[in-house]
């Protein structure tokens, strides 16, 4: 058997130990033949590819980024005018005339959405789940989410030391524009005293109260983690404003993309690559590789796609951080 593998979406600690677990798998236990594809749906457009042999495939477990490049296309958008352009047509004559048998697509939500629609148009497809955002619909965790978390939770930590110091209210505005889960994690391992996602929206006036409370118990200074679809810049003006505090904003960006993925992504990544492989191996396509209940299993592509994995609002850590006396703001 021939795959290809290519990495679509925003670049994510553990796509390479992704690729990498994909590689090995199909080399040393199916003997497949596997080319990579370069910058996502892109290459495959202009059929840019690159046989991945043990040696390319060496060394990537700890490396950031990703070896293949990456892009944004999404050759399934419509066009301004309502009319659809030819890619994919493009992409289904490249898929055959390069020989492949099957096409291992690594991305979030819209890269498992184009891989399901490509499914449907006959070609054989695996997703793997990849964002540090931890919204794709039908896995437990993706990897990347871990890392960033662990990225945000040690910019907190640092936030704390200054704003204490100064006697400020400090806003770390995190990504996740829909979904909440950075957010929410690393505002509760780092402490934070406000955390406002954007599932659950917010009052300024109760997000004003619970940091005017602290300073009647003694406490000058405040945390505000935010999801960056709640606009950092703006809210920390309503709190000066509201509260006569002095606030800053640090909005974190792609720092939390960036660098070597940590532990537990690198398994989980190695173990998400593998199983796609054995998926093809099986000849069971048009499945996305997940973590459900702490085991590595699939699902259909049907199921995933246009879906979105947001935090409930009575997830476990909501309901113990109110507990502790964190605020939601509502």
């Amino acid at each position: 058997m021939k795959i290809g593998i290519l990495s679509s979406g925003g670049d994510c600690p553990g796509i390479n130990a992704t690729i990498r677990g994909v590689g090995k798998t199909a080399l040393t236990n199916f003997g497949m033949e596997v080319i990579g594809i370069r910058d996502g749906f892109q290459g495959l457009l202009n059929k840019d590819c690159l046989p991945l042999d043990e040696e390319s495939l060496s060394g990537l477990l700890s490396l950031g980024g990703t070896i293949l490049g990456t892009s944004r296309e999404k050759p399934f958008k419509k066009l301004l005018d309502g009319g659809t352009e030819e890619k994919p047509q493009i992409i289904f004559d490249a898929y055959h005339e390069l020989g492949l048998d099957c096409l291992v697509c690594i991305g979030g939500n819209g890269t498992q959405k184009t891989a399901y629609k490509l499914s449907k148009l006959g070609i054989n497809t695996v997703g793997i789940p990849k964002t540090i955002d931890n919204d794709v619909w039908g896995t437990d965790c993706s990897f990347g989410f871990d890392t960033a978390v662990a990225i945000a939770t040690e910019a907190i930590d640092r936030l704390h030391s200054t704003a204490s110091s100064h006697k400020r209210v400090m806003v770390i505005e995190l990504m996740g524009h829909k979904a909440g889960w950075i957010t929410l994690y690393s505002g509760m391992a780092g402490g934070a005293d406000v955390i406002l996602l954007p599932e659950l929206g917010f009052d300024i006036n109760r997000v004003n109260e619970a940091i005017l409370e602290r300073v009647k118990k003694g406490k000058p200074y405040s945390i505000v983690a935010v999801g960056e679809g709640l606009n950092a810049k703006h809210l920390s003006q309503l709190i000066e404003e509201g509260t006569g505090i002095e606030t800053r904003e640090t909005i974190l960006g792609y720092v939390q993309r960036g660098g070597s993925p940590s532990a537990f992504d690198r398994n989980l990544a190695t173990l998400l690559g593998g199983h796609a492989t054995e998926l093809i191996a099986k000849g069971k396509f048009n499945r996305m590789v997940c973590l459900k209940d702490n085991k590595i299993s699939s699902l259909p592509l049907s199921e995933v796609s246009g879906k979105l994995k947001l935090v409930p609002p009575d997830h476990d850590l909501i309901i113990q951080g109110k507990r502790i006396g964190i605020s939601f703001g509502n």
